[in-house]
């Protein structure tokens, strides 16, 4: 039991890990309306809502009390990414000098150190800083915003309840030329979203599987059954073969006894061969030899073309020797470039 109990929590896990996965390309793919809530600072208060995408209500305000936001426009934030710009007054600024050298690593720098530049640890606050900037001398400039957890997690709460699909916090900056400062994000739904994924996974996978196990059950039934009817099929051709290698008068038909009588009705190449070389004259040089079925074929350079059909006709191997092509002579070549075709006759031995 503990066995199967461990390799079902590593499968949860793993689907768990693929779907989270999943859902992190998803969103990189697909990406959500984007949905700006900024905190008004006139004295009628609230929020002003912003789109990129100019969604219906955008330009119009909501309204946060008892921990939820409210107004005619919370539809509007249903599955988009929220950006939630909060006052510069909610926040702890603090201007940080480094080395420029440290421009690379002054995210795991300002965390490293945020306990020392405000009164929170960094499991305490949520915070961040500006893009940095050269201070001359070597160094850089930039400002950290940091406030208590506290202050953010409401707000998180009351528009992962509005649906929206992730959130960020950011707080404005003094200079109403700098960027506000991002200080915290998260992604309301992931967690929703990783356990549909995973459980839809985990669904597709048992269904994968219990086809699998089908799939052996059939190739083992049709296996047998295979093997049975090509056992039948080995003995129905076991008995004809048997029946093809006598004919009708008793005679053998066997594949041995058909090559034994092509042996005896064909001329061996190699007799063919030595023929050649004895019947040829000194100055023949055979460059290409074909030989199909009973039928031979020879090209090469001689000085007396014509004198090859005599010489071959002589022999009592070859029989109807012709040019089968016409004999040229190029300046580059020592005579004449010949192509003679000849019968065969059936011997097996050399002449003498």
């Amino acid at each position: 039991m503990k066995l199967v109990g461990g390799v079902r929590e590593i499968f949860v896990r793993w689907t768990d890990a693929v779907a989270l996965a999943v859902v992190a390309l998803l969103e990189r793919v697909i990406s959500p309306r984007v949905v700006r809530l900024v905190e008004a600072d006139d004295p009628s208060g609230g929020f002003k809502l912003q789109s990129a995408s100019g969604p219906a209500g955008a330009g119009s305000r909501l309204r946060f009390a008892d921990g939820r936001f409210a107004g005619d426009a919370t539809s509007a934030i249903n599955g988009s990414r929220v950006e939630l710009v909060l006052g510069s007054g909610r926040f702890l600024l603090r201007p940080l000098e480094l080395p420029a050298r440290a421009t690379e690593f002054i995210d795991g720098i300002v965390r490293a150190q945020i306990d020392r530049l405000t009164p929170w640890s960094a499991a305490e606050a949520v915070f961040g800083c500006t893009p940095p900037v050269g201070a001359g001398s070597g160094k850089i400039m930039t400002t950290i915003a940091a406030a208590p957890r506290a202050t953010a997690e409401p707000y998180v709460a009351a528009l992962s309840a509005l649906k929206a699909s992730s959130v960020a916090i950011f707080a404005a900056a003094p200079d109403a030329a700098t960027a506000p400062i991002k200080v915290f994000e998260r992604q309301a739904h992931a967690a929703l979203e990783r356990s549909r994924v995973g459980g839809g996974l985990r669904l597709v996978l048992a269904g994968a599987a219990l086809l699998a196990a089908l799939a052996l059950v059939g190739e083992t039934v049709a296996g047998q059954y295979f093997d049975n009817r090509r056992a039948e099929l080995n003995g129905e051709l076991t008995a004809r073969r048997l029946a093809l290698r006598l004919d009708s008068d008793g005679a053998n038909r066997s594949p041995i006894a058909a090559l034994a009588q092509r042996k005896n009705q064909t001329q061996a190449s190699v007799i063919v061969l030595e023929e050649l070389s004895r019947i040829l004259p000194d100055n023949t040089y055979v460059t290409e030899l074909r030989i199909d079925g009973n039928t031979v074929q020879i090209v090469g350079l001689t000085d007396d073309a014509p004198s090859l059909i005599r010489l071959m006709e002589q022999s009592s191997h070859f029989t109807r020797a012709t040019f089968f092509a016409p004999t040229t002579h190029a300046p580059s070549e020592r005579g004449d470039r010949f192509h003679v075709e000849a019968k065969l006759q059936p011997i097996n031995t050399v002449s003498r």
